[in-house]
């Protein structure tokens, strides 16, 4: 297995912290337990640009820089571990689908790279938010309506999140990618 070279290395390091500084923007919060951020686009972004180990290590170090700097809500180290490194790291998963997108913009296929962007966001978003899933109806149980379903109240609260943050960090990734594809390509190895 190939490593991570210095330069993916300081790439990872500086999207995984803006990725964190941009969690700490206020967000659009529909409920106590809903909000939508457009935090994950600096991740997606590194996935794009060096593939999924990449972006699995940025989302990796936003999950710890989530505990590590006090912004985590943390109930049991399993939890913590789910919500803060399995499901951050998975939005870097979007990064399988970097040989498409890549292909796409070098062809001048703009359009069709961009269908790709949304498709690997979709992706990302829905491999971070099924760990969010799984740790609602485990950890978080106590916060469903008493005569709601703790799974169904899981799926409800973290689907209308994902979707949430899917189509707002889609809509920024197009208007992004699509005005500034040099965003996605590397200049050093």
């Amino acid at each position: 297995m190939k490593k991570l070279s210095l330069v993916a290395l300081m790439e990872v390091s500086i999207l995984g912290a803006l990725a964190f500084v941009f969690d700490l923007i206020p967000s659009i919060r529909i409920s106590p337990s809903i909000s939508i951020s457009f935090a994950m686009v600096p991740i997606f972004i590194l996935a794009f640009r060096r593939g999924a180990r990449a972006g699995i290590t940025a989302g990796f170090l936003w999950g710890l820089l989530q505990i590590f700097l006090g912004d985590a809500y943390i109930l049991t180290p399993v939890q913590a571990f789910i919500e803060y490194f399995l499901a951050f790291a998975s939005v870097g998963v979007a990064g399988l689908f970097r040989p498409l997108i890549k292909k796409r913009f070098q062809e001048n296929r703009k359009t069709s790279g961009l269908v790709w962007v949304v498709v690997a966001t979709l992706v990302g978003s829905l491999a971070r938010y099924f760990w969010h899933f799984v740790a609602g109806f485990i950890f978080w149980g106590e916060y469903a309506p008493e005569d709601m379903n703790v799974v169904l109240y899981s799926f409800i609260t973290n689907g209308i999140t994902m979707v949430g943050a899917f189509v707002f960090c889609s809509i920024l990734l197009v208007l992004l990618l699509g005005t500034a594809p040099r965003l996605l390509k590397r200049q050093y190895a």
